[in-house]
Parts: C-alpha cells; sequence; structure tokens
C-alpha cells in the first residue's frame, strides 16, 4: 500500500468511527425485533475492524 490508499483507508475508518454510535442507538428502539441479531453482529464486525486497524495502523487515525 502506497501513503494515498493509507490515507485513504484511514479516512473511511474514520467515517465508521463516527458512524458506530448511530448503529448503537437502534439497540433502544423497542421495535427491532429479530433485526437486533443483525445490529448485534454488525456492531461487532466494526469493533473488530476497528481494533483489528488500531493494532496494524496505531490509534492516531
Amino acid at each position: 500500500m502506497d501513503a494515498a490508499e493509507i490515507a485513504a483507508l484511514k479516512d473511511r475508518i474514520k467515517l465508521i468511527r463516527e458512524r458506530r454510535p448511530t448503529v448503537a442507538k437502534l439497540l433502544e428502539k423497542p421495535d427491532l425485533g429479530s433485526l437486533r441479531v443483525d445490529v448485534n453482529q454488525a456492531l461487532e464486525e466494526i469493533d473488530e475492524l476497528l481494533y483489528e486497524f488500531d493494532q496494524t495502523f496505531g490509534t492516531e487515525s
């Protein structure tokens, strides 16, 4: 990966980090039904992605 690709990746990760709370707020909705499982799965995958990104590139992004 060159510097431009890394910068683009960091920008995408920043957006994911910023939007995660919006996904988490979905869990507050009482009428979520069976989608609650999918929202939980999405949050777990987001958290794993962010963790792995931070392990690879550090947390400065």
